[in-house]
Protein backbone atom coordinates (compact mmCIF):
# COMPACT_ATOMS: atom_id res chain seq x y z
CA UNK A 1 0.00 0.00 0.00
CA UNK A 2 1.29 3.46 -0.89
CA UNK A 3 1.61 5.88 2.07
CA UNK A 4 -1.10 8.27 0.85
CA UNK A 5 -3.54 5.39 0.44
CA UNK A 6 -3.71 5.34 4.23
CA UNK A 7 -5.00 8.93 4.41
CA UNK A 8 -8.79 8.95 4.52
CA UNK A 9 -9.39 12.69 4.19
CA UNK A 10 -8.87 13.88 0.60
CA UNK A 11 -7.87 17.42 1.59
CA UNK A 12 -5.15 15.99 3.82
CA UNK A 13 -4.00 13.64 1.07
CA UNK A 14 -3.81 16.51 -1.42
CA UNK A 15 -1.86 18.68 1.01
CA UNK A 16 0.60 15.84 1.58
CA UNK A 17 1.02 15.43 -2.19
CA UNK A 18 1.87 19.12 -2.48
CA UNK A 19 4.24 19.04 0.48
CA UNK A 20 5.95 15.85 -0.66
CA UNK A 21 6.49 17.16 -4.20
CA UNK A 22 7.72 20.58 -3.13
CA UNK A 23 9.83 20.08 -0.02
CA UNK A 24 13.54 20.38 -0.84
CA UNK A 25 16.00 17.60 -0.01
CA UNK A 26 17.56 19.56 2.83
CA UNK A 27 19.55 16.52 3.98
CA UNK A 28 21.65 16.92 0.84
CA UNK A 29 22.41 20.59 1.57
CA UNK A 30 24.49 22.76 3.84
CA UNK A 31 22.75 24.77 6.53
CA UNK A 32 22.79 28.05 4.53
CA UNK A 33 21.56 26.24 1.41
CA UNK A 34 18.69 24.70 3.35
CA UNK A 35 17.73 28.09 4.81
CA UNK A 36 17.62 29.65 1.37
CA UNK A 37 15.58 26.78 -0.06
CA UNK A 38 13.02 26.91 2.75
CA UNK A 39 12.79 30.71 2.67
CA UNK A 40 12.06 30.59 -1.06
CA UNK A 41 8.89 28.57 -0.34
CA UNK A 42 7.52 31.07 2.18
CA UNK A 43 3.97 32.24 1.62
CA UNK A 44 2.83 35.80 2.38
CA UNK A 45 1.19 36.44 5.75
CA UNK A 46 -2.51 37.15 5.29
CA UNK A 47 -3.63 37.70 8.90
CA UNK A 48 -1.74 40.91 9.69
CA UNK A 49 -4.74 42.41 11.48
CA UNK A 50 -5.00 39.58 13.99
CA UNK A 51 -2.95 41.68 16.42
CA UNK A 52 -2.92 45.34 17.39
CA UNK A 53 0.76 45.66 16.59
CA UNK A 54 4.22 44.10 16.69
CA UNK A 55 7.61 45.28 17.86
CA UNK A 56 11.05 43.77 17.27
CA UNK A 57 13.34 44.09 20.27
CA UNK A 58 16.95 43.21 20.99
CA UNK A 59 17.43 41.28 24.23
CA UNK A 60 20.59 39.93 25.85
CA UNK A 61 21.47 36.31 25.17
CA UNK A 62 24.30 34.09 26.43
CA UNK A 63 26.46 34.77 23.35
CA UNK A 64 25.21 38.17 22.22
CA UNK A 65 21.93 39.93 21.64
CA UNK A 66 18.87 38.05 20.38
CA UNK A 67 15.97 39.47 18.41
CA UNK A 68 12.45 38.83 19.66
CA UNK A 69 9.18 39.92 18.13
CA UNK A 70 6.42 41.03 20.47
CA UNK A 71 2.81 40.59 19.33
CA UNK A 72 0.27 42.68 21.21
CA UNK A 73 -3.34 41.49 21.15
CA UNK A 74 -6.29 43.76 20.47
CA UNK A 75 -8.07 45.26 23.44
CA UNK A 76 -6.71 46.47 26.75
CA UNK A 77 -5.58 43.57 28.95
CA UNK A 78 -4.37 46.01 31.60
CA UNK A 79 -1.02 45.52 33.28
CA UNK A 80 -1.36 41.82 33.99
CA UNK A 81 -1.76 40.17 30.60
CA UNK A 82 -0.78 36.57 29.99
CA UNK A 83 2.18 35.91 27.70
CA UNK A 84 3.49 33.08 25.56
CA UNK A 85 7.18 32.83 24.67
CA UNK A 86 7.23 31.00 21.35
CA UNK A 87 10.06 29.03 19.72
CA UNK A 88 9.74 28.27 16.02
CA UNK A 89 10.40 24.90 14.42
CA UNK A 90 12.78 24.29 11.54
CA UNK A 91 15.04 21.40 12.43
CA UNK A 92 17.35 23.60 14.53
CA UNK A 93 18.70 24.82 11.15
CA UNK A 94 16.17 27.04 9.39
CA UNK A 95 13.02 29.15 9.84
CA UNK A 96 12.90 32.39 11.81
CA UNK A 97 10.59 35.13 13.03
CA UNK A 98 9.09 35.54 9.56
CA UNK A 99 8.32 31.87 8.95
CA UNK A 100 6.04 31.66 11.99
CA UNK A 101 4.73 35.24 11.91
CA UNK A 102 1.21 34.26 10.84
CA UNK A 103 0.90 31.55 13.48
CA UNK A 104 2.11 33.87 16.26
CA UNK A 105 -0.45 36.47 15.19
CA UNK A 106 -3.21 33.85 15.32
CA UNK A 107 -1.96 32.58 18.69
CA UNK A 108 -2.13 36.08 20.16
CA UNK A 109 -5.54 36.84 18.67
CA UNK A 110 -7.25 33.67 19.80
CA UNK A 111 -5.74 33.42 23.28
CA UNK A 112 -5.61 37.13 24.14
CA UNK A 113 -1.99 36.67 25.20
CA UNK A 114 1.01 38.79 24.37
CA UNK A 115 3.27 36.55 22.28
CA UNK A 116 7.06 36.85 22.20
CA UNK A 117 8.66 34.95 19.30
CA UNK A 118 12.37 34.18 19.71
CA UNK A 119 15.02 34.29 16.97
CA UNK A 120 17.44 31.84 18.58
CA UNK A 121 20.82 30.79 17.16
CA UNK A 122 20.74 28.13 14.46
CA UNK A 123 22.83 25.04 13.73
CA UNK A 124 25.23 23.93 12.41
CA UNK A 125 27.03 27.23 13.02
CA UNK A 126 25.77 27.16 16.61
CA UNK A 127 25.52 23.54 17.81
CA UNK A 128 23.76 22.28 20.92
CA UNK A 129 22.94 23.52 23.41
CA UNK A 130 23.09 27.05 21.91
CA UNK A 131 19.42 27.14 20.89
CA UNK A 132 18.29 25.87 24.30
CA UNK A 133 20.43 28.46 26.11
CA UNK A 134 18.94 31.23 23.97
CA UNK A 135 15.43 29.92 24.57
CA UNK A 136 15.91 30.00 28.33
CA UNK A 137 17.52 33.45 28.24
CA UNK A 138 14.63 34.91 26.23
CA UNK A 139 12.05 33.44 28.59
CA UNK A 140 13.90 34.85 31.60
CA UNK A 141 14.07 38.27 29.93
CA UNK A 142 10.29 38.29 29.47
CA UNK A 143 9.72 37.41 33.12
CA UNK A 144 12.27 39.97 34.33
CA UNK A 145 10.74 42.70 32.14
CA UNK A 146 7.14 41.75 32.79
CA UNK A 147 6.20 45.22 34.05
CA UNK A 148 7.66 46.89 30.97
CA UNK A 149 5.77 44.46 28.72
CA UNK A 150 2.56 44.74 30.71
CA UNK A 151 2.35 41.07 31.61
CA UNK A 152 1.91 39.06 34.78
CA UNK A 153 5.22 37.23 35.41
CA UNK A 154 3.30 34.28 36.89
CA UNK A 155 1.29 33.85 33.66
CA UNK A 156 4.06 33.37 31.10
CA UNK A 157 3.99 30.11 29.16
CA UNK A 158 6.56 28.61 26.80
CA UNK A 159 5.48 27.05 23.52
CA UNK A 160 6.93 25.75 20.28
CA UNK A 161 6.39 23.50 17.30
CA UNK A 162 8.67 20.60 16.34
CA UNK A 163 12.20 21.54 17.49
CA UNK A 164 10.57 24.57 19.08
CA UNK A 165 8.65 22.11 21.22
CA UNK A 166 11.99 20.63 22.22
CA UNK A 167 13.23 24.09 23.22
CA UNK A 168 10.08 24.79 25.23
CA UNK A 169 10.41 21.49 27.10
CA UNK A 170 14.12 22.07 27.76
CA UNK A 171 13.42 25.64 28.91
CA UNK A 172 11.08 24.26 31.56
CA UNK A 173 13.87 21.93 32.72
CA UNK A 174 16.45 24.73 32.67
CA UNK A 175 14.22 26.91 34.82
CA UNK A 176 14.00 24.14 37.39
CA UNK A 177 17.77 23.54 37.16
CA UNK A 178 18.70 27.21 37.61
CA UNK A 179 15.94 28.10 40.03
CA UNK A 180 14.38 30.53 37.54
CA UNK A 181 10.72 31.48 37.79
CA UNK A 182 8.98 28.48 36.21
CA UNK A 183 6.74 28.90 33.17
CA UNK A 184 3.03 28.85 33.85
CA UNK A 185 2.70 26.13 31.21
CA UNK A 186 4.54 24.33 28.42
CA UNK A 187 2.81 23.90 25.07
CA UNK A 188 4.55 21.31 22.90
CA UNK A 189 3.33 20.91 19.32
CA UNK A 190 4.52 17.60 17.82
CA UNK A 191 7.77 18.07 19.75
CA UNK A 192 11.18 16.67 18.90
CA UNK A 193 12.14 14.79 22.06
CA UNK A 194 15.10 12.47 21.48
CA UNK A 195 17.82 11.88 18.87
CA UNK A 196 17.65 8.08 19.19
CA UNK A 197 15.01 7.77 16.42
CA UNK A 198 14.28 4.16 17.39
CA UNK A 199 10.53 4.33 17.97
CA UNK A 200 7.68 2.55 16.17
CA UNK A 201 6.53 5.73 14.41
CA UNK A 202 10.03 6.35 13.07
CA UNK A 203 9.83 2.95 11.43
CA UNK A 204 6.23 3.26 10.26
CA UNK A 205 6.32 6.82 8.91
CA UNK A 206 9.92 7.09 7.72
CA UNK A 207 8.85 8.33 4.29
CA UNK A 208 5.78 9.54 2.49
CA UNK A 209 4.28 11.87 5.11
CA UNK A 210 6.22 15.15 4.64
CA UNK A 211 8.52 14.90 7.66
CA UNK A 212 10.94 12.03 7.05
CA UNK A 213 13.48 10.02 8.95
CA UNK A 214 16.22 11.21 6.56
CA UNK A 215 15.37 14.82 7.34
CA UNK A 216 15.29 14.18 11.10
CA UNK A 217 18.67 12.43 11.00
CA UNK A 218 20.13 15.44 9.21
CA UNK A 219 18.58 17.93 11.67
CA UNK A 220 20.01 16.09 14.63
CA UNK A 221 23.43 15.83 12.96
CA UNK A 222 23.48 19.58 12.44
CA UNK A 223 22.44 20.38 15.99
CA UNK A 224 24.50 17.83 17.88
CA UNK A 225 27.79 18.56 16.12
CA UNK A 226 30.36 16.65 18.15
CA UNK A 227 27.74 14.69 20.08
CA UNK A 228 25.10 14.81 22.79
CA UNK A 229 26.06 17.40 25.43
CA UNK A 230 26.08 16.83 29.16
CA UNK A 231 23.57 16.76 30.74
CA UNK A 232 21.74 14.89 27.99
CA UNK A 233 18.38 16.47 28.85
CA UNK A 234 19.66 19.70 27.28
CA UNK A 235 18.72 18.13 23.95
CA UNK A 236 16.62 15.13 25.01
CA UNK A 237 14.20 16.25 27.76
CA UNK A 238 12.90 12.75 28.48
CA UNK A 239 16.39 11.79 29.67
CA UNK A 240 16.09 14.04 32.73
CA UNK A 241 16.40 12.14 36.01
CA UNK A 242 12.94 13.37 36.94
CA UNK A 243 10.13 15.33 35.30
CA UNK A 244 8.42 16.00 38.62
CA UNK A 245 7.52 19.57 39.40
CA UNK A 246 7.53 20.77 35.80
CA UNK A 247 4.80 23.15 34.57
CA UNK A 248 1.43 21.88 33.32
CA UNK A 249 1.67 20.73 29.73
CA UNK A 250 -0.27 20.51 26.53
CA UNK A 251 1.27 18.00 24.13
CA UNK A 252 -0.01 17.79 20.57
CA UNK A 253 0.98 14.85 18.38
CA UNK A 254 0.24 13.97 14.75
CA UNK A 255 -0.49 10.36 13.91
CA UNK A 256 1.27 10.39 10.52
CA UNK A 257 4.56 11.66 11.94
CA UNK A 258 7.88 9.97 12.74
CA UNK A 259 7.77 11.95 16.00
CA UNK A 260 4.42 10.55 17.13
CA UNK A 261 5.75 7.83 19.44
CA UNK A 262 8.21 10.05 21.30
CA UNK A 263 5.65 12.82 21.75
CA UNK A 264 3.11 10.37 23.13
CA UNK A 265 5.73 8.85 25.42
CA UNK A 266 6.76 12.27 26.74
CA UNK A 267 3.15 13.15 27.52
CA UNK A 268 2.80 9.86 29.38
CA UNK A 269 6.06 10.43 31.27
CA UNK A 270 4.96 13.92 32.33
CA UNK A 271 1.66 12.57 33.56
CA UNK A 272 3.37 9.71 35.41
CA UNK A 273 5.60 12.28 37.15
CA UNK A 274 2.54 14.12 38.44
CA UNK A 275 2.59 16.95 35.90
CA UNK A 276 -0.93 17.97 34.82
CA UNK A 277 -0.87 17.05 31.14
CA UNK A 278 -3.33 17.31 28.27
CA UNK A 279 -2.40 15.15 25.29
CA UNK A 280 -4.13 15.83 21.97
CA UNK A 281 -3.38 13.22 19.31
CA UNK A 282 -4.58 13.64 15.72
CA UNK A 283 -4.27 10.23 14.04
CA UNK A 284 -5.06 11.40 10.51
CA UNK A 285 -2.80 14.46 10.41
CA UNK A 286 0.87 15.06 9.73
CA UNK A 287 3.83 16.98 11.14
CA UNK A 288 3.48 20.74 10.82
CA UNK A 289 -0.29 20.91 10.36
CA UNK A 290 -0.89 23.35 13.23
CA UNK A 291 1.01 26.25 11.66
CA UNK A 292 -0.57 25.83 8.20
CA UNK A 293 -3.36 28.32 8.80
CA UNK A 294 -5.03 27.75 5.43
CA UNK A 295 -5.23 23.98 5.92
CA UNK A 296 -8.86 23.28 6.77
CA UNK A 297 -8.52 19.95 8.62
CA UNK A 298 -6.22 21.66 11.15
CA UNK A 299 -8.82 24.29 12.05
CA UNK A 300 -10.62 22.35 14.77
CA UNK A 301 -7.31 21.32 16.32
CA UNK A 302 -6.22 24.95 16.49
CA UNK A 303 -9.51 25.97 18.11
CA UNK A 304 -8.95 23.33 20.77
CA UNK A 305 -5.35 24.51 21.23
CA UNK A 306 -6.46 28.11 21.75
CA UNK A 307 -8.93 26.95 24.39
CA UNK A 308 -6.28 24.83 26.12
CA UNK A 309 -3.85 27.76 26.25
CA UNK A 310 -6.51 30.15 27.53
CA UNK A 311 -7.40 27.69 30.25
CA UNK A 312 -3.80 27.29 31.38
CA UNK A 313 -3.21 31.05 31.48
CA UNK A 314 -6.38 32.11 33.29
CA UNK A 315 -5.61 34.39 36.23
CA UNK A 316 -5.77 32.77 39.63
CA UNK A 317 -9.14 33.29 41.27
CA UNK A 318 -9.08 35.04 44.61
CA UNK A 319 -10.70 33.20 47.49
CA UNK A 320 -13.93 34.70 48.71
CA UNK A 321 -13.85 35.04 52.48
Amino acid sequence: MEPLDRVVDEETAEMLRVLESGFPAVWEMTGPEARAAIAARRQPVTNLTDVAGTEDLSVPGPAGDLTVRVYRPHGDPGRDAAAVVFYHGGGFVFCDLESHDGFCRALSRHTGALVVSVDYRLAPEHPAPAAAEDAHAAYCWVVEHAERLGVDPTRVAVAGDSVGGNLAAVTALLCRHHGSVPPAAQVLLYPVIDPAMDTPSYREFATGFYNTRAAMEWYWQQYLGAGVPTPEWLVAPARADSLAGLPPAVVVTAGLDPLNSEGRAYAEALRAAGVPTVHRDYPGLFHGFMTMLGFGPGGAARELLWADVRGLLEPAKELVR
